[in-house]
């Protein structure tokens, strides 16, 4: 480079037009002449004095467009659009429908489905705005002041509960102004969850919004809606509910249209969704899900939305005081059923079956269905609760329940439905079988299998670890009776809870389920924890007195009398 410039070649460097004309006004300034520069930056004297004259250098012209095959077809494209503008919204031409009536009734050639797609884009808008209407869609900034507003939806979410793919619901409750959030996971979108989970929004808020809650016109709260119009015909039980709450309703329009007026917690569902449904989470019950979901909503309120100042903790602080108190008196938001258990010691609660104990066949029982369980009372006393299930046809049993009546027949215990679905759920470990297995070995099927029954029946008053702990314990050592198993447990526990209350340094001994097998029979041991007994030995001082009596007139005595 340093020799072309000695030979006054020109500089051709690649370089954009404004850096080109600052650097020929500071030459100039610098006292080089215009032919200098002409020369030094290998330009026509017009751009030399143009980079003088103008601050900024004049834009590039634009060329005409280049003429396309579509151009005799566009008049009849615009036409469609133009007729479109007052046309129904779901009977307007598509892209696809242009290109398809081209070539039915103008028998077009030439031309290609992007050539159309790629014209219609940009021309539908120039349409309307010719034509007055103004843009399809405008989205007008919000500003929402503290403690008024809040949105309310549900989203499809996707977890492996108790290993099993399965589809529950989301819902999020969300303040607008600070964008603080808190969802909770359902089984089902019904009117149980929507009011569930509003209660548990509401009790982690501290109170509601002053203002409205912008709903979607879902069944859990609308009846019916009315025309075009944002009237609504809402549930009985949903005003009830809204009005104790003292929350204030107010229905988006239905469709996407409606989705765009509370695009708040439609972001923030996605938002929750992607960053803590991904992967899928693996749990064993939907209470595990949500204990983890109220963790998640705790770190949330560290982020930032958009380019705000502020975390969302921190405008929530500010908004928190401003809400408007909770009533004090609770609203019970399950459905009550009062169905009758059948001889199968079932109820059915809306196209499921659940279990209840045997005492209770032929009696009608109270059922109380909650979001995501079920309680049965009999008598206002608690004597089931069960997981609901989201399917239909489904039943959950528990085989405690049926324990009284497999005692007495126990045959029908290895095919009982109830059996296998503790296996399923865990609750009937290898150990049981391995345990019930050397139990019919030893005492035949018939005392066996009554011998598990009594051990499972230790379920009502001991835990399930204690309990697996102890029949680990008493199969080593080939002690096959309820007795021995119950206090192998009761070892189990004892060790737990000195473990539990020694300090971290002291040493302990191994629990007994990692101790060489050694089982002590229930009687010795009842026998060893004998109370000490302080009573005085027996005399037979009073006997002595019959033998110093003598009977009347000096009559001896007979045979086998004391003398």
């Amino acid at each position: 480079m340093a020799v072309l410039l000695m030979l006054g070649a020109p500089m051709r460097l690649s370089k954009s037009k404004a850096d080109l004309y600052a650097a020929i006004r500071r030459d100039h300034r610098a006292g080089m002449s215009m032919r200098a520069l002409e020369r030094k930056y290998g330009v026509t004297w017009q751009t030399v004095r143009k980079a003088l004259d103008l601050v900024w250098p004049e834009p590039r012209k634009k060329l005409p467009p280049r003429p396309t095959r579509l151009d005799p077809y566009k008049p009849l494209i615009d036409e469609m659009l133009r007729k479109d503008l007052d046309a129904p919204p779901k009977q307007r031409h598509t892209a696809k429908r242009v290109f398809d009536r081209l070539l039915d009734e103008y028998t077009t050639t030439g031309i290609s489905y992007q050539m159309v797609r790629g014209y219609i884009a940009t021309r539908r808008g120039e349409i309307r705005q010719e034509a007055g209407r103004g843009p399809s869609e405008v989205f007008v900034p919000q500003t929402h002041l503290p403690g008024t507003e809040a949105e309310v939806d549900f989203g499809d979410v996707h977890i492996v509960l108790a290993g099993v793919a399965t589809r529950c619901y989301l819902f999020s409750f969300r303040l607008s102004y600070s964008g603080k959030a808190v969802h909770r996971v359902f089984a089902s979108c019904g009117q149980a969850a929507f009011f569930e989970g509003h209660v548990h929004a509401l009790s982690v808020l501290g109170g509601a919004p002053r203002g409205k809650v912008r709903y979607d016109n879902l069944k859990a709260a609308v009846a019916q809606v009315l025309g075009f119009a944002r009237h609504r015909k809402e549930s009985e039980r949903w005003t009830a509910f809204r009005t104790h709450w003292g929350i204030e309703s107010f229905y988006c329009r239905p469709g996407l249209e409606g989705a765009h007026e509370k695009g708040g917690v439609e972001g923030q569902i996605g938002y929750f969704r992607r960053n803590h449904f991904v992967p899928v989470p693996e749990v064993a019950s939907v209470a595990e899900l949500n204990e983890m979901v109220d963790r998640w909503d705790l770190q949330d309120e560290g982020r930032r939305i958009r380019s705000r100042a502020r975390t969302v903790g921190e405008y929530f602080a500010a908004e928190a005081p401003l809400l408007k108190p909770l009533p004090t008196e609770l609203f019970e938001t399950g459905r009550l059923f009062t169905p009758r258990v059948d001889r199968y010691s079932q109820i059915a609660v809306q196209t499921n079956r659940y279990s209840v104990p045997v005492r209770l066949i032929g009696r009608t029982v109270r059922v109380m269905l909650h979001a995501n369980h079920l309680i049965v009372y009999d008598q206002g006393r608690e004597v089931a609760r069960h997981e609901r299930l989201s399917t239909k046809a489904g039943s959950r049993l528990e085989l405690d329940h049926y324990l009284e009546a497999l005692i007495r027949k126990p045959g029908a215990f290895p095919s009982a439905t109830a059996l296998e679905q503790a296996k399923s759920a865990g609750k009937f470990t290898p150990v049981h079988d391995d345990w019930w297995t050397a139990a019919r070995a030893a005492h035949g099927d018939k005392d066996g299998t009554r011998a598990l029954i009594e051990v499972l029946l230790l379920g009502r008053h001991m835990s399930h670890e204690h309990i697996v702990a102890g029949l680990a314990t008493a199969l080593r050592a080939g002690a096959l009776t309820a007795d021995a198993v119950a206090l192998e447990a009761r070892k189990a526990a004892e060790a737990d809870e000195l473990a539990a209350s020694a300090p971290a340094h002291v040493s302990l001994p191994e629990p007994p389920g990692r101790q060489r097998a050694t089982v002590t029979f229930l009687s010795d041991w009842r026998m060893a924890h004998l109370p000490a007994d302080t009573r005085p030995l027996p005399s037979v001082a009073p006997y002595d007195q019959l033998l110093r009596h003598r009977r009347p007139g000096g009559a001896p005595a007979t045979e086998g009398e004391a003398t």
